[in-house]
């Protein structure tokens, strides 16, 4: 059965990202936050998102009115009786998140498929807490949601077929491209991310310099930005929590955070949005260069070498397919080709 209405928890950027989206491809919305203040907020925010996208003439204005229609904001769970999925869009804390799950868990019928947006959080530990796992799933969106078009469908070990049939389904009506796939920590494109930059911060902490390392993934790699600059834009605090969950699950070494990226959180240092990271934003901040053409080879040899390390290592596991792996990170993180595209030209 088609799903054609969709509750979701939270009004913030990621959950009234994910409100836009539904509504704009005609799905009844039902957005919920904890007060009237932050419902309000999500709205505004949605229509002066649909406002862009009307002035970019990739909406009309006949379809916004309509899809600002399609959403109804809400500061209670009971407004989700009826509703096809609900997903869950809250901060990324275990915590809260159980908290939450329980609650609708309990207001809902057994029908209605339970999705959470955890860009790293265990989907089966979640699942086992609500009192009929076959209809709980990941589907973790990336951000700002009505732009990417990467979506990750996460299946636990006792999600039904058609649940995960469902939701990929879903995913494509709006627009986007998903990958199903099984529970594992940091999914496909976290995983690889993380495990990138985080080898990115310890080549600094030997003491090459930063504007070394950017330099030659944007240059000889060609990717947008370079791993340092990237974790000051994403936040240090958000990549040293997912490191940790990562790390704690697996006991792989590559995602315990570098000793800079520790003590840079600690110093309340968390990149572009408190001004400092690894560079300091209180001046304009400018593109880094480096003459070390010698020095950025071999940063780009030993980053470029690790990362396709860990591409190959998932998709031997049975994880991920090629294709998978390389849509997740060209589309989920922008990059120029995926691992296994690479792979025809770079040698190991």
């Amino acid at each position: 059965m088609k799903i054609q209405s969709v509750g979701v928890i939270g009004a913030g950027t990621m959950g009234n990202g994910i409100a836009q989206v539904c509504a704009v491809a005609g799905l009844d919305v039902v957005m919920v936050d904890i007060n009237e203040a932050a419902v309000t907020r999500g709205l505004e925010q949605i229509s002066k998102s649909l406002d862009r996208l009307v002035k970019k003439e990739t909406l009309t204005p006949d379809a916004k009115e309509a899809a600002l229609k399609h959403i109804k904001g809400s500061t209670s769970y009971e407004d989700f009786k009826g509703l096809g999925l609900v997903i869950e869009a809250a901060t990324e804390n275990q915590a809260v998140k159980e908290k939450i799950l329980h609650q609708v868990d309990g207001i809902v019928s057994k029908d209605t498929i339970i999705a959470t947006n955890t860009s790293s959080l265990s989907i089966t530990k979640l699942a086992a807490l609500d009192s009929n796992p076959a209809r709980f799933i990941g589907m973790h969106f990336f951000n700002p949601a009505p732009v990417q078009k990467f979506v990750e469908v996460i299946s636990h070990a006792g999600t039904a077929a058609d649940v995960t049939n469902r939701v990929v389904e879903l995913a494509k009506n709006l627009g986007k491209s998903p990958a199903s796939i099984g529970d594992q920590p940091g999914f496909i494109v976290n995983k690889l991310l993380l495990a990138y930059l985080n080898h990115a911060m310890n080549i600094c902490d030997r003491g090459v310099a930063k504007e070394t390392i950017d330099a030659a993934m944007r240059e000889l790699a060609k990717f947008p930005m370079g791993p340092l600059e990237l974790t000051d834009l994403i936040g240090l605090d958000t990549c040293y929590e997912i490191m940790l969950t990562i790390a704690a699950d697996t006991g792989n070494p590559e995602h315990k955070p570098a000793a800079s990226l520790t003590a840079l959180v600690q110093q309340g240092n968390k990149g572009r949005k408190t001004g400092a990271g690894y560079y300091d934003y209180s001046a304009k901040h400018e593109a880094p260069t480096s003459a070390d053409e010698s020095g950025k080879a071999l940063v780009y040899e030993e980053l470029m070498r690790e990362y396709l390390r860990s591409a190959i290592e998932m998709n031997d596991s049975g994880y991920a397919s090629q294709a998978d792996i390389d849509l997740g990170m060209k589309l989920g993180c922008g990059l120029p080709e995926g691992p296994f595209e690479t792979l025809t030209h770079f040698s190991l």
